[in-house]
């Protein structure tokens, strides 16, 4: 039997934090969230055993499955994604994101951060199971004319907004985060792990052709060259929590309601260091809520 999570799904406190009021402040460390929000170190938070005992008693542990329907405003266009065992598995497990636990958070934090909101017109996300090294591979051109079409889904690209591309290597791969700013040609780089771009030379190809003929779909005139920015980012120290700082990376820049991404958004380790625990948190939350709606 499949559930459809609806898209206004309440919060818990029923209502929605209102961004608007948030300022922009540059380099601002957003550690406060991160404070309220339970440790898993060394024991489980009550929030993971909550949901643990609830996933436990629910029939997705026998095989049932969740359906999640995005609307348009999230990724552009109408789009669903199913939840089973082992997505839940990778949260209590603490095993890598895969692609539909990546999908419902961006789901999340659009449906309790962004809708309705101005930052709808600001940030933009691109679904990461259209846009990865695969699909590159198999078909470069494609993937470009993919990219262009979710660019043309918004109403007034020459106002400053970031496109948001959680981008994996494949095959269950690393992750990184690459943000486009169209009208000024710029794509930055985000990565928990050393070196930049270099890594993905088709992916970087397709990004940058994709930018040049959506600007000469839309007539704008190309002023100088797409500049790429590596932020310098928090790192992880093992080989399975990129998913968590790709999403981690997205909801700091949305609460910043920055465009502009500084070089150092995050000074140091130190503002990420509950990292696993307050996504883990905000991704178990969400779960709660395709389980149960």
């Amino acid at each position: 039997m499949l559930k459809k999570a609806g898209k206004d799904i309440p919060t818990k406190s029923g209502t929605k934090t209102n961004p608007k009021s948030q300022k922009e402040v540059p380099g601002q460390m957003l550690d406060k969230a991160s404070k309220e929000i339970p440790t898993t170190s060394g024991t489980k938070s009550q929030i993971m055993m909550r949901l643990e005992k609830m996933v436990e008693e629910s029939d997705i542990m026998h095989g049932a499955i969740r359906s999640v329907d995005m609307d348009e405003g999230v990724f552009g266009i109408a789009h669903s994604e199913l939840i089973a065992k082992e997505d839940m598995q990778q949260l209590f497990e603490h095993e890598e994101l895969g692609i539909a636990v990546i999908h419902t958070y961006i789901w999340y934090m659009y449906d309790t951060l962004m809708r309705g909101t101005e930052l709808c017109n600001r940030f933009n996300f691109i679904a990461a199971s259209r846009i990865n090294t695969m699909f590159i591979t198999k078909n470069p051109t494609s993937v470009m004319n993919e990219l262009v079409d979710r660019f043309m889904v918004a109403d007034d690209n020459a106002t400053p907004s970031l496109y948001f591309l959680p981008f994996n290597s494949g095959n269950g791969g690393h992750w990184v985060l690459v943000a486009m700013d169209l009208s000024r040609l710029m794509v930055y780089y985000l990565d928990s792990l050393p070196g930049n771009w270099s890594k993905y030379p088709s992916m970087k190809k397709t990004v940058d052709a994709a930018i040049l003929k959506f600007r000469s779909k839309k007539n704008y005139r190309n002023r100088k060259d797409i500049t790429w920015v590596r932020v310098q980012c928090p790192q992880q120290n093992n080989s399975i929590d990129c998913g968590f700082f790709v999403l981690r990376f997205m909801r700091d820049i949305i609460a910043l309601n920055r465009i502009d991404i500084p070089k150092m958004v995050w000074n140091n380790n130190l503002g990420f260091i509950l990292i696993l625990s307050d996504i883990s948190s905000n991704l178990l939350l969400n779960h709660e809520y395709v389980l149960f709606s």
